[in-house]
């Protein structure tokens, strides 16, 4: 039976690329390089300082209350604030040297090239991120992801970030796609799921370690396994 969908457009942090492991990884190995077991109980006491104030620093970035070099900067330099580190020098360092080896990591989330490697045979694939552009198609390449999607359309593109509906919009026209054959795939409920939702498309809400708990409204599909889009689909 032929699917509905021409277009289906991915998030990709944690949705195919394994950011969330990937930034770990690449923040012990910072962790460990520039000596902060000094000023730290443990890397865990580290990353739950950098990741409550980035969490608040993001949601403030999407409401256009701080720019990205604020962000970037506000964010490194917290974890050594909080345990009275007034040194922006290494916190500078520290960032630098992270943007510059996060790209090269190669983790995906399970089964995404066999997902991708069905769907792109079969329907025209597009990223639509909030990602910095500078890193997000990197990210692509060392996974070696790059050439299943047409086209990666970035929040940075028109200075919008998912979930508001113009940058919904703005993917549709830069790809000349239309909502009613789109699916957005992703992770993340109130960027990917309900923005989407909000502009009109269908959504397929990917969660591997959620529970059955209720949502606040049902997406198109619900998965856990990025292998269940080649039933879907």
């Amino acid at each position: 039976m032929p699917t509905r969908y021409k277009n289906l457009f991915f998030d990709l942090d944690d949705t195919l690329w394994a950011f969330s492991e990937n930034a770990r990884d690449t923040f012990q190995a910072m962790y460990d390089k520039y000596g902060y077991g000094r000023y730290f109980h443990s890397f865990d006491h580290f990353y739950a300082l950098y990741t409550e104030r980035n969490l608040q620093l993001w949601e403030e970035y999407g409401q256009g209350r701080i720019t990205k070099d604020e962000l970037n900067r506000i964010r490194f330099f917290h974890p050594l604030q909080q345990v009275g580190v007034e040194d922006a020098g290494l916190a500078q360092a520290f960032a630098a040297d992270f943007f510059a080896v996060i790209p090269t990591c190669k983790k995906l989330m399970p089964h995404a090239r066999e997902a991708l490697e069905y769907l792109s045979t079969r329907y025209r694939l597009y990223i639509l991120s909030n990602g910095f552009r500078e890193l997000q198609y990197r990210k692509m390449c060392s996974a070696g992801i790059e050439g299943y999607f047409r086209r990666v359309v970035l929040s940075e593109d028109i200075g919008l970030l998912k979930p508001r509906k113009e940058l919904f919009d703005f993917a549709l026209s830069a790809t000349q796609s239309e909502a009613r054959d789109s699916l957005m795939i992703g992770d993340n409920w109130e960027n990917d799921i309900a923005g989407a939702r909000n502009a009109g498309w269908h959504q397929a809400y990917y969660a591997p370690d959620e529970d059955a708990s209720p949502l606040p409204f049902p997406p198109t599909y619900r998965i856990r396994d990025l292998r269940e889009l080649t039933a879907i689909l």
